[in-house]
């Protein structure tokens, strides 16, 4: 018997929902408007993962002016928070997942490189009210992730040890964040990266199917 935790963090792009397809529609809109080429869905895997602001300066050509990325990630923001449900879904088996882990007693948070208000409503869309005991997207003044101070005010709010909680995540933003707030990091195959890059980021575990994260929360493993 492995060790029980006491709550899980998750992210959420990549993790307990498939954004990619609404993500790269919007960008790739925002793009097509400026003239700009755009990119197959396959290729934003790599773009997003660190924010809004970052993402727009991946799919933008070196040079691009600080006030043409604001532009575009204005009419990013705009066009996403309007689209983001058109092709996103849950991954196969998360909410029976949540359900488990919440019947188990373990306590279950949200944090997401996301703008806030936008992680929460999509969070509550798809899972519905009372899942999730808190949900953090990007707040003023706390950076985004790989930064822990998200994480660690998340810990605060739970009044557990570093020890106690898991954080599930699908790249090497995860994996970094989780290793910054001294969390166990546990690293899913299904996301946007590959489980090469959860490995070289040193994932102390691998979850292959939603149930491989319910064993692992729980103890339930060899």
């Amino acid at each position: 018997m492995d060790k029980k935790f006491h709550a899980v963090i998750f992210d959420l792009d990549g993790t307990l929902l498939n954004t990619l397809d609404d993500l790269a529609d919007s960008c790739n809109f925002v793009l097509a408007r400026k003239g700009l080429p755009t990119f197959p869905v396959k290729q934003y895997r790599g773009f997003v993962g660190n924010g809004a602001a970052i993402l727009m300066k991946r799919i933008h050509p070196k040079g691009t002016s600080q006030d043409e990325l604001d532009d575009s990630l204005a009419q990013f923001t705009a066009y996403y928070s309007a689209h983001k449900d058109v092709k996103t879904a849950p991954y196969p088996g998360i909410p029976g997942l949540l359900q488990g882990l919440k019947a188990a007693g373990l306590r279950l948070c949200v944090l997401s490189n996301k703008p806030h208000e936008i992680s929460v409503q999509i969070v509550r869309q798809y899972f519905g009210d009372g899942t999730f005991d808190i949900i953090m997207g990007k707040s003023p003044g706390y950076p985004v992730k790989p930064d822990p101070a998200s994480c660690r005010l998340l810990l605060s709010e739970l009044g557990l040890d570093r020890s106690e909680v898991l954080y599930v995540g699908d790249s090497n933003v995860d994996m970094q964040t989780a290793r910054n707030a001294g969390l166990t990091k546990c690293g899913v195959c299904w996301g946007f990266r590959s489980e090469a890059e959860l490995r070289a980021e040193g994932a102390d575990y691998l979850a292959h199917t939603s149930d491989d994260i319910f064993k692992i929360a729980t103890g339930d493993i060899s």
